[in-house]
């Protein structure tokens, strides 16, 4: 399999960017997909909704919605196709397709912010207490020490 990456490569442009953009909530990033496994790990922007748009490629996208319901929405989309992931929702993308992806992601925010969830439940800093997540997650607590102790920031 090859190199399962979705990259951030310096496109994005926010706030932080182009101070400009302050108060005009949005912001817009490039995302590059790897052939067949390139990953935008599942994660959720605390204040923005985003808005996708595929430009090369095939994506299988999704979102989950919020408790008690949790119902997964899912699409495959091709070059033009556009989905809108809800504000504060967990939602990922994932290159299905044998060549590289390239899509557009529009955020209502200057300053969206990203929460990737591998990374924040299993590579916090300092760890959450494997005991918390042995209940929560209903898995052998040497499971939980051993996803902790992966490196969770480049992961995808």
């Amino acid at each position: 399999m090859q190199d399962a990456r979705a990259f951030y490569p310096n496109d994005s442009i926010n706030v932080a960017q182009i101070p400009g953009l302050n108060t005009l909530d949005i912001s817009l990033v490039r995302i590059d997909y790897a052939p067949y496994g390139g990953l935008n790990p599942p994660h959720t922007h605390p204040r923005a909704t985003e808005i996708l748009v595929v430009l090369e490629g095939t994506l299988y996208v999704g979102f989950v919605t919020s408790n008690t319901d949790n119902r997964l929405i899912t699409k495959v989309l091709n070059p033009g196709d556009v989905f809108a992931f809800p504000v504060g929702l967990i939602h990922f993308q994932f290159n299905i397709g044998n060549t590289k992806a390239v899509a557009f992601a529009g955020f209502s925010s200057q300053n969206p912010g990203v929460i990737t969830i591998a990374n924040a439940v299993f590579g916090s800093n300092p760890p959450i207490n494997p005991d918390v997540l042995t209940k929560a997650f209903q898995l052998d607590k040497n499971i939980v020490t051993y996803l902790q102790s992966k490196f969770w920031w480049d992961n995808n």
